[in-house]
């Protein structure tokens, strides 16, 4: 319980050895509590938990530990400027005449790697590897302390395809050795992919046990949300209008002051959906900061209507009137600290209505807030509700509802449903093409190619820096995109 809100409501939830046990359910549905509970991390007010059959006390993780029950959270527990294998071995670590023996944890390490092909360099700095190759550190980290039952949080929500079939296959893997990996996700392709049962909550309780045979995506879909969903986005014929958003030869360097964009010219109309595609890392990062007035390039101009906001500060552009969902809420979407409210005006908490001068309108911020979670099915107890504690996927509605609500020109919308479950992918969806219809101009910026490919009305294809074909109408193919987005000539 916390508070009114019952977040498991009498779950039955059993896992076998050998098998992979998807956890399947919208954002809030009590998926994590459930896992937190089984780790040690969240205290049960009823029921009991069994290991072999036989009722164990979990009172904090070091007991979990103890038993053979190991977590990776959705958000990694690393250390970077530490070596991977100065992470893994952190806390069990091998000492000689009381100093750590670095070889030997490097050899231990590397041997536990190889081990469960989970290749990684046990020498490397953290701070220095991908997100992947992060998540591969934490998974060590679990089965050096002798896990048997691992429990992967959203494992996939911050990786790219190829990095989550990677994990996939790490995943069965470990069960084929036969440890029980609990697999807590929102998403229904790797439910099927990577599953042998799979047991769907919704509202803090079981509603099914099923498994990817007996079940299609729809039917799983339907039991997540209690309703039909519609998996595919439905809209009209785009009616574009005039460019509202304008890139002309834009030039940006990286940190490095090496060229990151390159000579990139885009236009985006009202009521249009500009899509842009490609793998991770091939400068459609800092496009975004550029427009958005958090990195300056190094040439070219960027156009709001006829105003030039190329050398404007991230505050200027904002009140001129674009909007920004961000790929990574935690560092630019939202203050967990603050309440649920206020993190639905950061952008305005200075200006009418939620401020008169140096004086804050709280009333006006609480009714603006109730109004916003009623809109956008935000899973809140209160609009006082601190941020940091609803579920990851409510926060990134958090961040969609702010940003939607406040009616920009031109909404910069990167990665805008990572994170979120079916339903609300479906709701948010429905927002950007009712958005789009409505006139408002939108650049998507996506790592799922199928979101790319159901939204957008045109789609820019970037590859090292370069926008190398902007394609729409029949054009807009998958196998054609793949292609470009790997550096297949325009």
């Amino acid at each position: 319980m916390y508070g009114a809100l019952r977040a498991n409501d009498g779950v039955d939830f059993t896992v076998r050895w050998g098998e992979v046990h998807a956890l399947l359910g919208e954002n809030g549905a009590g998926k994590t509590t459930l896992m937190n509970v089984v780790y040690g991390l969240t205290k049960s007010d009823h029921g009991e938990v069994l290991l072999d059959g036989r009722p164990v006390q979990i009172s904090g993780p070091i007991d979990a530990i103890r038993l053979g029950i190991g977590m990776v959270h959705q958000h990694f527990m690393l250390i970077p400027p530490l070596t991977v294998a100065e992470n893994v071995v952190l806390g069990h670590e091998t000492a000689r005449r009381g100093v750590m023996d670095l070889d030997q944890a490097r050899r231990d390490v590397g041997e536990l790697a190889r081990r469960h092909g989970l290749e990684v360099d046990a020498g490397a700095r953290v701070a220095d590897l991908s997100v992947g190759m992060q998540q591969r550190v934490e998974i060590l980290k679990a089965l050096y302390r002798g896990a048997r039952v691992l429990v992967l949080d959203e494992p996939t929500a911050v990786l790219t395809p190829p990095e989550a079939e990677r994990l996939f296959e790490v995943v069965h893997q470990l069960t084929a050795s036969g440890a029980a990996v609990i697999f807590i996700t929102h998403k229904l392709g790797e439910v099927m992919a990577v599953a042998d049962r799979i047991t769907v909550m919704r509202r803090g309780k079981v509603v099914a046990t099923t498994a990817p045979t007996d079940s299609s995506p729809a039917e799983l879909a339907r039991l997540m949300v209690g309703r039909p969903v519609l998996l595919r986005v439905e809209k009209g014929t785009a009616h574009p209008g005039d460019a509202v958003l304008r890139i002309e030869a834009l030039t940006v360097d990286d940190d490095r002051h090496q060229v990151a964009v390159d000579h990139v010219s885009l236009d985006v109309r009202a009521g249009e959906i500009v899509g842009i595609a490609g793998v991770e890392g091939n400068g459609q990062d800092h496009l975004i900061e550029a427009i958005l007035g958090l990195r300056h390039p190094r040439q070219g101009r960027i156009l709001l209507g006829s105003a030039d906001i190329t050398h404007d500060s991230t505050r200027r552009v904002l009140i001129a009137g674009v909007g920004h969902i961000p790929a990574d809420r935690h560092s630019m979407g939202v203050i967990a600290d603050l309440n649920v409210a206020d993190n639905l005006i950061l952008s305005d908490y200075d200006r009418p209505p939620f401020a008169r001068g140096i004086l804050r309108q709280l009333t006006a911020v609480l009714q603006h807030a109730k109004r916003v979670i009623r809109a956008f099915d935000i899973r809140a107890e209160s609009p006082e509700q601190p941020l940091a504690s609803l579920s990851g996927g409510n926060q990134q509605k958090v961040v969609v509802a702010r940003e939607l609500d406040s009616d920009p020109r031109v909404l910069v919308a990167s990665q805008p449903t990572r994170g979120v479950d079916v339903g609300s992918i479906e709701f948010i969806h429905q927002q950007l093409v009712r958005r789009r219809d409505e006139g408002m101009a939108v650049l998507l910026v996506s790592s799922e190619l199928d979101e790319i490919l159901s939204l957008s009305d045109r789609v820019a294809v970037m590859y090292r820096g370069r926008m190398v074909a902007v394609l729409e109408g029949d054009q807009i193919e998958s196998e054609r995109i793949g292609l470009l987005m790997a550096g297949a000539a325009a």
